[in-house]
């Protein structure tokens, strides 16, 4: 009932358009880098293969830990390359695996950067793990407890749902340095074997990893935005 709340439309607009502009930016930029050859002529694979076997080795000063028992993994889906560090395994969808393009190589070094991350236990992100459990409970508890409070007049519990609603922004606001970190490995790692060789490989693979980097930031927005409303209109109901 809140999508017809001018309140909650005032508040979520703003984000919306932001995330918007976010998913247009990366569909834009993997576009015209995806078309764009590296001038190494790697795959997605090739470039996941070479940095996995050059880790722990000294050959990149980005990551120091051996990574040599990921494994690659094919996925379905355009844009859906991800680490899953449960399975210690890389997923390449079939565009960036198969395609030597400037976009492939920078998502296959981002997520190689994701698992160096997990090798070096990198804190930021064991952080957002330890908090996968409570924000899935929190984002369906949250709902819940807010409106049941608002519906009963129990202002308290109210709160208490805006008080697991808020994890959802804070996982959001815990993502930000991981995806950050990875992409700046992601740039380090190509550079220091040797696979960005002209400028365009070095402003392809910035403007994908910076356009990616968008989404997040507009995620955490839309987050933010959701929780204010929430602290509007319980604080509302608690002064009248």
């Amino acid at each position: 009932m809140f999508f017809y709340d001018p309140t909650y439309m005032c508040f979520m607009i703003p984000a919306f358009l932001l995330m918007m502009f976010a998913q247009w930016r990366v569909s834009r930029a993997y576009a015209k880098w995806g078309k764009v050859r590296n001038s190494m002529n790697l795959t997605g694979l090739d470039a996941a293969r070479r940095l996995l076997s050059s880790s722990g080795s000294g050959a990149s000063v980005a990551s120091s830990a051996d990574l040599s028992g990921v494994q690659l993994a094919g996925i379905g889906g355009r844009l859906t390359d991800n680490y899953d560090p449960s399975k210690n395994t890389l997923f390449l969808s079939q565009e960036v695996a198969q395609n030597p393009s400037v976009a492939s190589i920078a998502v296959a070094a981002h997520e190689i950067g994701h698992a160096s991350q997990q090798a070096e236990g990198y804190f930021p992100l064991r952080l957002r793990s330890l908090m996968v459990p409570a924000v899935n409970i929190g984002s369906y508890l949250g709902w819940i407890l807010i409106f049941g409070g608002l519906i009963l007049g129990f202002t308290n519990l109210a709160w208490l749902g805006v008080a697991f609603f808020s994890l959802g922004a804070l996982f959001a606001l815990a993502t930000l340095p991981v995806e950050f970190n990875a992409s700046r490995r992601a740039r380090a790692l190509l550079a220091d074997n040797g696979m960005l060789g002209n400028e365009d490989d070095a402003r392809g693979v910035n403007d994908v990893l910076n356009a990616a980097a968008m989404t997040y930031v507009a995620g955490l927005a839309t987050a933010v935005m959701q929780l204010f409303y929430f602290v509007s209109i319980v604080g509302g109901r608690r002064r009248s």
